[in-house]
């Protein structure tokens, strides 16, 4: 789940197409005050009633909309210059109307045309926001898939970091080990039978029709019926027992050897704490170092063979400085780039934390 500032706070931002099938005008006046910060996710949390909750506390919602309807017509979309959250702009065909969503909350329906034709449906309850920022947003939603994916390579987001254990609520409803064991054992059935029936129907007559080969086939044939029919008797069994047994149960009705604990998790979310930001710390830097760039997919590699390298620090307490001396890479774009990070750095004015000593970055010539 994304959040994301609202922009453009001045005035309401209203556009409705006429539409027969539209009970009324979206109605929204200055008294309707911007959202706090605005949700960005996905399907899944689809939910009008979930919208109606955050609207209450004042936070916007922005998600897929789940059952979209008829197209709209094609007149109805213009071309709009959308900016990216990498900083590129692209064209995107956008179209808008307002929705009264299950009879619950007007929200804005912001529509996306593809080349193809398709029509991608996005609604939101952020009434003051631009629609182009709003389909940024929406669209950009991948960088969540980025962030886990180079937070668990370059991060050790997955990793253990302690290995004390804590109780568990016992009113915490979990997966019945009965129900789960009895469902495997279905599916296993289930499986078989499936075999044992693509068997039944493989099964032909290929030789002469003669007594011999026929009477052959025929006691094949039934002795595939008559495992096929005691396989669907136990499978009837196994399922009457699978419905008679809840599927969840809280954690105080299990057994005590069937009782679990959890891994610990204070030092995972002060390590993950951590982490976080460093990542939004070596995001920034990467924002700096792609305007020295031709190519901006290589400014993460570039801040981590910097954090790799070996440098030089020395502290001057007369001065109150503190210089971090890096070595000079091989490459002379490199070098340039880094040199201009450096100088934005010291821009900061940066004092080392617990100390009167002013950080200043060199690249070592």
């Amino acid at each position: 789940m994304l959040i994301m500032d609202e922009q453009n706070r001045s005035r309401p931002v209203c556009r409705v197409a006429a539409s027969s099938n539209q009970p009324e005008q979206l109605a929204i006046t200055d008294r309707i005050s911007p959202s706090r910060f605005t949700l960005v996710y996905d399907r899944e949390g689809y939910s009008p009633d979930f919208m109606v909750r955050m609207r209450r506390k004042n936070i916007a919602c922005l998600t897929y909309k789940k059952h979209p309807g008829d197209p709209w017509p094609e007149a109805e979309f213009q071309t709009q210059t959308v900016t990216l959250q990498n900083g590129n702009t692209v064209k995107m065909r956008l179209a808008e109307r307002g929705v009264h969503l299950s009879g619950k909350l007007w929200l804005r329906e912001i529509r996306k045309l593809t080349k193809t034709g398709h029509q991608t449906s996005i609604i939101t309850t952020n009434y003051f926001t631009e629609r182009e920022p709003l389909a940024a947003a929406m669209f950009a939603r991948w960088s969540q898939e980025n962030f886990f994916g180079y937070m668990r390579q370059h991060y050790g987001l997955d990793r253990l970091i302690e290995y004390s254990t804590d109780k568990v609520d016992e009113t915490t409803r979990v997966v019945n080990p009965q129900y789960r064991e009895l469902d495997g054992e279905v599916r296993k059935l289930l499986n078989h039978l499936h075999r044992k029936r693509n068997a039944f129907g493989a099964l032909v007559l290929e030789e002469p029709i003669e007594p011999a080969a026929v009477s052959a086939y025929e006691l094949q044939k039934a002795e595939l019926q008559e495992e096929i029919a005691v396989m669907e008797h136990e499978v009837a069994e196994l399922k009457a027992c699978r419905k008679a047994t809840p599927k969840h149960v809280t954690l105080g009705d299990l057994p005590p050897e069937d009782r679990f604990r959890r891994l610990g998790s204070r030092g995972k979310f002060f390590i993950d704490t951590i982490k976080m930001i460093a990542y939004r710390a070596e995001t920034a830097m990467a924002g700096i170092v792609r305007e020295k760039m031709s190519r901006h997919d290589g400014g993460r590699s570039l801040l981590q063979s910097i954090y790799k390298s070996e440098a030089d620090i020395i502290p001057d307490a007369a001065a109150k400085t503190l210089t971090v001396r890096l070595h000079h890479p091989a490459n002379r774009s490199s070098a340039e780039t880094i040199r201009y990070l450096c100088e934005e750095l010291n821009g900061t004015m940066t004092c080392y934390p617990g100390t009167e000593l002013r950080l200043v970055y060199q690249l070592v010539s």
